[in-house]
């Protein structure tokens, strides 16, 4: 069954739709609330919060083919929640090798993923969304409720910084983000 048929069937309030969704997507949203929040447990928590807020929540779902981008925008909320509640910072040695499509060694992956952690959070967002969920400028803005050349100018510092970063770090792999 595609997925605009299991959406529209959660609409009308399918559990079992609603769990197969959640499955089709569970690898993309581990990753992402793991780039949020830093550790295993915590992202776990994340992603079993998002899952509840969207359950109750799928009726508002206006437009089926937005169901990713709506879940992942729940996701992000999530985790800005869990940051809150835990204001202390993760230890170095737990933060793993996140970026399955990303063919780099062990620790050029953990500088990474700590670069990416020190951005500010309006730029992460766009780099999470842009790069990992490969979401459109277009889809992106709808996700984060912000104008088009927003993202784009969010994006561009974002990987300035980031390339700054990740230039201080030791991480020169020739290739731009």
């Amino acid at each position: 069954m595609n997925e605009a048929k299991l959406v529209k069937k959660a609409i009308k309030g399918d559990k079992e739709a609603f769990e197969k969704l959640l499955v089709l997507h569970r690898n993309q949203l581990y990753r992402t609330a793991f780039l949020y929040v830093r550790n295993r447990e915590d992202a776990l928590d994340v992603v079993q919060e998002t899952a509840f807020k969207s359950f109750l929540a799928i009726t508002t779902l206006k437009e089926e083919k937005f169901f990713l981008t709506w879940l992942t925008k729940i996701l992000i909320r999530c985790a800005y929640d869990s940051l809150r509640k835990r204001k202390d910072e993760v230890a170095l040695e737990k933060i793993t090798p996140i970026l399955s499509r990303v063919e780099k060694s062990s620790d050029e992956c953990m500088d990474l993923a700590n670069a990416i952690n020190e951005l500010k959070h309006h730029y992460r967002d766009v780099i999470v969304l842009f790069h990992y969920h490969d979401l459109s400028i277009k889809e992106v803005a709808n996700v984060l409720e912000l104008p088009e050349n927003t993202v784009k100018t969010y994006l561009q510092r974002g990987r300035k910084q980031l390339k700054t970063i990740l230039e201080g770090a030791g991480f020169n792999e020739g290739k731009s983000l």
